[in-house]
């Protein structure tokens, strides 16, 4: 399984941005796929998940009201719209996919990792 992120770039504050995933491989076997993210010095940050089977997405308190994250199953693609961007959302952006945790919130249950894609949000 190989997944590819991108979409990142440099917007201001309250610009918005959409990152796409695109997954290949054995996808059939994914329960979920999500969003994280790491800044400089902090460690890899839960963003948003949504399960691949039904609709049950979930969010960080930090972005719920701001971003919205979809998926397209027969693209083996998943989405995060990010509206109203702020500064402190500046980060590298990974997707990830996990085989049984569906919207799930947990780094460590996530098997596969993209690349990751600069988001970088000036004041």
């Amino acid at each position: 399984v190989q997944l590819q992120a991108y979409g990142g770039g440099l917007v201001q504050t309250g610009d918005s941005l959409r990152l796409s995933c695109i997954a290949s491989g054995r996808t059939a076997g994914f329960a979920g796929m999500g969003w994280f993210r790491q800044a400089p010095g902090k460690d890899r940050e839960f963003v948003a998940a949504v399960a691949w089977s039904g609709s049950s997405t979930y969010y960080a308190d930090s972005v719920r009201s701001r971003f919205t994250i979809s998926k397209d199953i027969a693209k083996n693609s998943m989405y995060l719209q990010m509206n109203n961007l702020k500064p402190e959302d500046t980060a590298v952006y990974y997707c990830a996919a996990n085989l049984g945790a569906g919207a799930s919130g947990y780094r460590t249950g996530y098997a596969y990792w993209g690349q990751g894609t600069q988001v970088t949000v000036s004041s």
